[in-house]
């Protein structure tokens, strides 16, 4: 069940997330989570910020990921006790041991349902915790192999780009530490303002997890393979009765080689990419205020409200009329774009 706040019910205070600091901790992971976690957005109005960001380490000094930075004057880990979040980030060498305190402020922080979020191969802490045994995990490719030889009880799925399972996350890597971040933004806050945290980042709105986290032909050995111009194209009519057949013939190609553009520049499906377009649009109308599910359903492509709902409870883990009531507008003031 995502957890989080309400345009329905403004929160008191902000969403407090902890990041632990730990020796060779990589920078870009930490700079992901103050990003996403960190910074005010004014741009959106909100009288209280959506999050309070605490870094936090085993000791007041860290030096970072080969030596790049050292971080001074760090809280100490009984900062973790009043997180509502704690984020592990990732380092170059999973072999070694995390410190036992940080083990245990992250047993600590579990204990007490704290939600657990690892960044790349932060994912080998929540191991070395025992927080994964007999739960799906996800962590680098590269180290996918050294992973299952030092925690072979986790379930590792090491070709997507984040895994929820709930009350712990994990991200594959640097990069999907931005897309797991947006999701839990998503998760939080609703659709809208993860757009808009999106925008100021520059950043893809919403990638899904079980996406691949790579491709084996990140650029189109020619420019006219690429897929921009057709994802633009069934952007702007996503709530149109748009068919893989129809992609497939604006692409003037073949439905099985669309298939493996997709697969191959996006690591996803053509089918699955226009059905995480058409929730996200959805999720969009709904917080927007419109309560008529079968208007959701025909303004973004979902065709019927048992379809509708059924896709928005497996995107979010709500029904529609939950989705409604935590993000969508008090009631009697609509706010319709």
């Amino acid at each position: 069940m995502p957890q989080g706040s309400s345009q329905h019910a403004p929160p008191t205070r902000p969403h407090r997330v902890a990041v632990i600091i730990d020796e060779g901790t990589n920078p870009f992971e930490v700079g992901v989570a103050t990003e996403l976690f960190g910074l005010p957005r004014p741009e959106l109005g909100r009288p209280v910020p959506l999050y309070e960001l605490t870094l936090c380490g085993p000791t007041p000094g860290v030096r970072m990921n080969h030596g790049f930075l050292t971080l001074t004057g760090l809280p100490g880990l009984d900062a973790v006790d009043s997180a509502d979040t704690l984020i592990v980030p990732g380092r170059p060498d999973n072999v070694v041991p995390r410190p036992a305190a940080v083990r245990d402020a992250i047993r600590r922080a579990h204990a007490r349902g704290t939600r657990i979020v690892s960044f790349c191969t932060g994912t080998f802490a929540l191991a070395e915790a025992g927080l994964l045994d007999g739960r799906r995990a996800t962590t680098h490719w590269r180290w996918a192999d050294s992973f299952r030889e030092l925690h072979p009880k986790v379930l590792l799925e090491p070709d997507v780009l984040f895994v929820d399972e709930g009350d712990v996350l994990t991200a594959a890597g640097s990069a999907a530490a931005l897309d797991l971040g947006l999701h839990l933004v998503r998760r939080d806050h609703g659709a809208e303002i993860a757009n808009a945290v999106s925008r100021r980042l520059v950043f893809a709105a919403h990638r899904d997890g079980g996406q691949r986290q790579f491709v084996e032909r990140p650029v189109p050995d020619v420019p006219d393979e690429s897929l921009a111009p057709l994802l633009a194209w069934a952007q702007r009519r996503i709530g149109a009765p748009l068919t893989v057949a129809d992609l497939a013939a604006r692409a003037a190609v073949s439905p099985a080689t669309l298939h493996r553009r997709f697969r191959a520049q996006l690591g996803t499906t053509p089918l699955a990419w226009l059905t995480g377009e058409r929730v996200a649009l959805a999720c969009r109308l709904i917080e927007r205020g419109e309560e008529r599910l079968d208007i959701v359903a025909e303004r973004s492509g979902l065709g019927t409200a048992a379809n509708l709902r059924e896709r928005v409870r497996r995107a979010t883990g709500l029904s529609p009329s939950a989705y409604r009531r935590r993000f969508g507008p008090p009631s009697g003031e609509p706010v319709m774009a």
